[in-house]
């Protein structure tokens, strides 16, 4: 079984939402991080992105686990990921950390400073590298895993002030029932742009913005500022665009937001994480760690 570390991962099948594993993990989150005191200020709200951004081999709601456990951390990964991936050993005395694990209800991983072994590779070494451009055939790979969620992804040449949009055709208010949306991208523009336009205009749909919706398990949410609204997408944005080394407009946004007497009091971090990790999943890019494959054979003879 190839265990995906992923956010996604954990929620029940396609088409199912679970809002009492949800009410959990948010509380969940809001104790940790009221606990920590680690975010309180816009300068803090711009490090946590910038962090789950690099830990991109975990889901950005699981990162930022590691990050309240061990401030600093650099780069984690399983015992079984340490050893049959980089032939490294845990060291004698190593404290885990956990995360949030598909099958529940918890995994244990290991900073790389708590391992020995080989030496690691130079991308794991400096640890926050880009995983590079994105390409013609990338965004063309997206056209498939989008309508598998009744999202349609097509390229109009519009003039070069469109970037593009999404429009609702039809919500689903059913879990299995398929949904509609449009999304239109520019033509014109090269792939990094288009990339960073596609990200926005999803996070919009699975922030909840334009309505709930079962099939994509989209929670319902109070009507938000357009201001509120449009910060949200620009931090996601950023968040998904920075974790597949795409730069966007959304960096320069945000440093315009971010204050040291700003407060993240109105911000819902636990919806900005569990969106990233959405739209990394529907779009087929969600990193991962393994974890120790398990017998399903011998399982079922016993």
């Amino acid at each position: 079984m190839d265990a995906r570390e992923s956010f996604e991962h954990r929620e029940p099948k396609q088409g199912e939402l679970d809002l009492r594993d949800m009410d959990a993990e948010r509380s969940l989150l809001a104790d940790l991080l009221e606990s920590s005191r680690l975010y309180h200020t816009g300068k803090d709200y711009r490090d946590l992105l910038d962090f789950v951004s690099r830990l991109r081999n975990f889901a950005p709601f699981n990162a930022i686990l590691l990050q309240i456990q061990k401030p600093g951390l650099m780069y984690a990964a399983s015992a079984y990921d340490w050893t049959s991936r980089f032939n490294r050993n845990i060291k004698e005395g190593a404290r885990p950390l956990l995360i949030l694990w598909p099958f529940g209800p918890v995994a244990f991983v290991y900073d790389k400073e708590d391992t020995e072994g080989d030496p690691l590779p130079e991308d794991i070494e400096q640890t926050f590298h880009a995983v590079g451009p994105v390409t013609k055939a990338t965004i063309g790979g997206f056209v498939h895993h989008l309508a598998n969620r009744g999202i349609g992804l097509v390229q109009i040449p519009f003039g070069d002030g469109k970037a593009g949009y999404l429009k609702v055709i039809r919500r689903s208010d059913k879990p299995k029932v398929l949904p509609e949306y449009h999304v239109r991208l520019n033509a014109e523009h090269e792939p990094n742009v288009q990339f960073a336009t596609l990200v926005h205009e999803l996070a919009h749909l699975y922030l909840g913005h334009l309505g709930p919706d079962k099939f994509l398990k989209i929670a319902s949410r109070p009507p938000l500022p357009r201001d509120q609204e449009e910060l949200e997408a620009e931090s996601l944005a950023f968040l998904v665009c920075s974790r597949h080394g795409v730069k966007s407009k959304s960096e320069t946004y945000l440093k315009d937001y971010v204050h040291p007497d700003t407060t993240l009091e109105k911000l819902d971090i636990y919806m900005l994480l569990k969106a990233a990790g959405q739209i990394e999943t529907a779009l087929n890019i969600a990193a991962h760690t393994l974890f120790e494959p398990k017998d399903r054979d011998k399982s079922a003879a016993a």
